[in-house]
């Protein structure tokens, strides 16, 4: 195509929108930053030859139905279960996602979740700000330690790989690992050990951190019976997908003392978060920070726009996923 219509659906980082309004001639940006919604993101897939979607774009089977335009679907972010690729690729569109540049950064924002809920530090804040903190006393808000206690990680991909390595190199943590694609007996880190099933690492770690892609077998993977088998005193991190946790599942443990707290970026229908969540003081709320960093936000904005070139000029996309 000689000139393409570009459509962006959310607001991207300066330096990014800057780029693509210096490339191409026809850009539809999102200044607004509202999400488009169905009817938005199918107008679009009609009208435009390449969409620029993000994780909070569904675009199920039913947008691709009928006649589209869109050749290409570049998304901002590593995981793209959002999209149904299947659909996708049958429509003829090739897409494309942006790993690798945001792993430390999304590790980063794991190992915040572990700190923080360990040590009771969103309770901490808050009573602060609320002006409720009487001063210091012996047995003030008393959390767990993090140091030398066990790790379990599932899913050991890149982001997996760079969470355990934090958790052992920066904090003595012993690491337990479950994926069912890894052939690497311990990933380099002295130590950590590749365990039979989920269920072996949930019975064996102090915090348990989820790293899979969300959607199909992964849905509510973690659910009332996993969470069951849990110590007492273990913490769940999720800075995956929400779907991979059965929230209400979660809720009711945390209620119960099942497990003693949790971290979680992520969630089930975000931004949506059930009350009864919002209510605990053993869980650990972030907005979807994992990436969230401006040298990491535009990294991940050139990619797609690198791999924009590439599909343009007739060369295999180096992200493609579909």
């Amino acid at each position: 195509m000689d000139e393409p219509v570009i459509v962006v659906t959310r607001h991207w980082p300066a330096p990014v929108e800057q780029e693509l309004t210096r490339r191409f001639r026809d850009v539809q940006l999102n200044r607004d930053d509202v999400p488009l919604g169905p009817e938005g993101l199918r107008a679009a897939l009609e009208q435009a030859d390449v969409v620029l979607p993000t994780v909070s774009d569904r675009l199920g089977a039913e947008l691709f139905a009928g006649q589209v335009r869109t050749t290409f679907l570049g998304n901002f972010g590593v995981g793209y279960d959002h999209i149904d690729v299947k659909a996708a690729a049958k429509a003829g569109i090739v897409v494309t996602n942006t790993p690798g540049v945001l792993t430390d950064t999304t590790a980063d924002t794991a190992m915040t979740l572990l700190l923080m809920v360990a040590r009771r530090a969103g309770e901490g804040e808050r009573e602060v700000r609320a002006g409720r903190w009487t001063g210091w006393r012996p047995t003030h808000l008393m959390g767990a330690d993090v140091s030398g206690k066990t790790l379990g990680i599932l899913g050991m991909g890149r982001i997996g790989v760079a969470v355990a390595r934090r958790g052992h190199f920066g904090f003595g943590m012993p690491v337990v690992f479950y994926d069912p694609l890894t052939v690497e007996p311990n990933h380099g880190i002295p130590d950590a050990r590749r365990v039979d099933t989920v269920e072996d690492v949930l019975a064996l770690a102090d915090f348990v951190s989820l790293h899979m892609p969300g959607g199909g077998a992964n849905t509510h993977l973690i659910d009332a019976a996993a969470l069951a088998r849990m110590k007492p005193t273990a913490f769940l991190i999720n800075s995956a997908r929400g779907d991979v946790v059965d929230q209400p599942a979660l809720i009711a443990a945390l209620r119960s003392g099942t497990i003693a707290g949790a971290g979680l970026d992520v969630y089930e229908g975000e931004p949506n978060i059930p009350s009864e969540l919002l209510e605990l003081d053993n869980a650990v709320l972030l907005p979807h920070l994992g990436s969230a960093t401006l040298a990491t936000r535009t990294a991940m904005g050139m990619l797609v726009l690198d791999n924009l070139r590439d599909f343009l000029a007739g060369r295999e996309p180096s992200c493609r996923v579909a």
